[in-house]
């Protein structure tokens, strides 16, 4: 499976030994596990039900940030009613680390992409 769009890809091998899995932005691209992609996944599920149940209540003004933690990940939804972008930190037990973002609308799209790809 492979998908991708201006600012963001992602592709899955599960043929692949270690990582099988490659997620990226607009420089950037980083591989991962296929646990570490579901919970990715898991997490910005999260973040958007947590956006669209409070993004009726914010003015057009306000802007809004909520965070979450599920190892190995830390990601950040930061935006207003309509849209936002993601930022997150990889701490993966086995000693590697990573940083990035999705700028909006790329962010949604991967979220959207990650929804579609099924289960890992």
């Amino acid at each position: 499976m492979q998908a991708e769009g201006p600012g963001w890809r992602l592709a899955v091998d599960p043929s692949r030994d270690r990582y099988q899995a490659l997620i990226g932005g607009q420089d950037w691209a980083i591989e991962l596990s296929l646990d570490e992609l579901g919970a990715l996944k898991l997490l910005c599920e999260r973040l958007q039900e947590q956006h669209l149940a409070i993004a009726d209540q914010l003015m057009a003004e306000e802007s809004i940030e909520i965070a979450m933690e599920r190892e190995p990940w830390w990601v950040e939804l930061s935006g207003d009613r309509q849209r936002w972008c993601l930022r997150f930190v990889l701490s993966s037990p086995n000693g590697r680390s990573a940083e990035g973002m999705w700028p909006s609308p790329a962010s949604a799209e991967l979220c959207l992409a990650l929804a579609k790809a099924g289960s890992f």
